[in-house]
């Protein structure tokens, strides 16, 4: 299985997040890796307010979060299918897991990822609660629900915060995430393998622009190739190939100093250059040009 990734890819102006605050990604014990990208660490300690943005992947995350003196908390974060922004100040820490694109169903089986989509749920309603929409209700209305059959849950939950989140040690808080995550037990599933195998070819091969003809070289119809992503990804193969490319661009306005955008939208399979523009516009906010030259 391959080491964590060290491309910058979906991290909206990546130099400044990293001049700003401590920024880590670490491997998972050998068991999780099939279903996992990384852990990733934050901490910052910060002068003046900050705003990341992120451009989100086809991955669910898990994520501890602490923020300076309020209550420590973690939730499941389902894909987002929007520009992510997140206010930091003071001081704080972070503790994410970043599932493979496909991986997090073996460990939550009884819901299709996608009603995971664009929600964020509060652990451990996501363990022990209702469906995912109904959850992430409760989650808005109030951090505790469920009644007192719900106590038991949120102690249990209380001390995983804490066991991720306070260590000093950086290799104490990787493992208390390995124990999390091993305690839920996530279930072989041949078709989470499969979708596994089939967003990162597309992630991988540049040659892959329309769902049809993606579908017919691996020999399933659109709508079964449809179906397999709702289920185990959580969106769409034409959302996950949109959104690759859109990283791949926000990558190369970062790291090369003139970008041919006429040859990039090309290669990236976009009819045309003004294509490329628009997606890019509605997904980060600036035209690509405009962005290429701030973060300079």
């Amino acid at each position: 299985m391959a080491a964590p990734r060290r491309d910058t890819r979906g991290i909206v102006d990546a130099a400044e997040l990293f001049a700003r605050v401590r920024f880590r990604r670490r491997e998972p014990a050998e068991a999780l890796r099939p279903y996992l990208e990384h852990y990733w660490l934050i901490d910052w300690d910060l002068p003046q307010p900050y705003a990341s943005h992120v451009v989100p992947h086809p991955s669910v995350n898990i994520v501890f979060q602490r923020f300076g003196d309020q209550d420590p908390f973690a939730e499941v974060s389902g894909i987002g299918l929007e520009l992510f922004t997140q206010k930091l100040e003071g001081w704080g820490r972070v503790c994410g897991v970043q599932f493979r694109p496909g991986g997090f169903r073996p460990f939550f089986p009884d819901h299709p990822v996608s009603d995971w989509t664009g929600r964020r749920v509060r652990l451990p309603q996501a363990l022990t609660g209702p469906a995912p929409q109904e959850a992430a209700r409760a989650t808005e209305a109030t951090p505790v629900t469920g009644g007192t059959h719900a106590v038991p849950a949120m102690h249990a939950m209380h001390a995983t915060v804490a066991a991720v989140l306070d260590p000093p040690e950086e290799d104490d808080r990787v493992g208390a995430l390995d124990a999390f995550l091993l305690s839920l037990g996530p279930r072989p599933d041949p078709q989470a393998d499969l979708a596994m195998a089939l967003v990162e070819r597309i992630r991988t091969d540049r040659g892959i622009r329309r769902v049809a003809d993606f579908a017919r070289a691996e020999g399933l119809s659109v709508r079964l190739l449809q179906r397999l992503f709702s289920a185990y990804v959580g969106v769409g193969p034409k959302w996950v190939i949109l959104r690759y490319r859109i990283h791949e661009a926000l990558e190369r306005a970062e790291t090369e100093r003139a970008v041919d955008w006429a040859a990039l939208a090309a290669d990236l399979g976009y009819a045309d250059q003004a294509h490329l523009v628009r997606d890019f516009t509605a997904t980060v906010g600036v035209p690509p040009t405009a962005y290429a030259q701030a973060v300079r």
